[in-house]
């Protein structure tokens, strides 16, 4: 990869032997590599047997989990924030690897939609869960920085899985708890 950052950068018409570019190529790859991490990891390997027995039937919520993904499309950052619900049947998951599920996804190549879905996908099955629901909440440098420059705008996509999808009760009770601070 540091190769290519260099053409890259003669491609812009920059001299990469210049003393602040020197060195860019290689932090360059190595910063790809850490913010695409996510195609070499697996959601075994994250939950590394982090299942735990409960007889708790009860909405289990972790909201305002930080992302930071790269958008498919232009190579830029979206960042935000993603809450994520579920209906226990019998195990729940260690609560750092919910987190590091949603860092799994959303360290590859993206598009934001994608993204909530793979999560809620992921939970659902690693947990047997009865109701999955994911909503994430973010901004896109690819609409702001280029093309329609919308500095505040905020793109909100949700997936609602068995009874979160099914029980508008649960829905509901899933959408009012992530209001709250």
């Amino acid at each position: 990869m540091q190769e290519y950052f260099r053409k890259i950068i003669e491609a812009l018409g920059e001299d990469p032997d210049r003393e602040g570019l020197r060195e860019t190529p290689r932090r360059a790859a190595k910063t790809l590599a850490f913010l695409t991490q996510g195609y070499h990891q697996s959601a075994d390997q994250i939950i590394n047997g982090a299942l735990f027995d409960s007889d708790n039937d009860e909405m289990i919520v972790v909201k305002n989990i930080e992302l930071y993904s790269l958008c498919e499309h232009h190579l830029l950052p979206f960042i935000g924030k993603c809450h994520i619900a579920y209906l226990p049947q019998g195990k729940i998951i260690g609560l750092s690897k919910i987190a590091r599920l949603v860092d799994m996804h959303a360290r590859r190549l993206q598009v934001q939609e994608n993204l909530t879905k793979e999560v809620a996908q992921t939970v659902l099955q690693a947990t047997n869960a009865k109701g999955v629901g994911v909503i994430i909440e973010a901004q896109h440098l690819c609409m702001m920085m280029r093309g329609v420059e919308k500095q505040n705008s905020i793109m909100a996509t949700s997936v609602m899985l068995g009874r979160l999808r099914t029980d508008a009760r649960s829905r509901a009770e899933f959408l009012s708890l992530i209001q709250k601070n």
